[in-house]
């Protein structure tokens, strides 16, 4: 994991993902703990950008 990953990762989970995955559920997914709650998000970005 690089270190650009790492950042977008904290501050911008959905992008992080989305460059990862494209456009798919998992983006989705990350979107929606993102906007309910920061935390969950960066939890979610971290797991599945590993």
């Amino acid at each position: 994991m690089s270190i650009l990953t790492i950042i977008l990762n904290i501050l911008l989970p959905p992008l992080a993902v989305f460059l990862k995955h494209g456009l798919s559920s998992t983006f989705l997914i990350n979107l929606i703990l993102t906007i309910i709650f920061w935390l969950p998000g960066v939890i979610h970005a971290f797991v599945v950008n590993d």
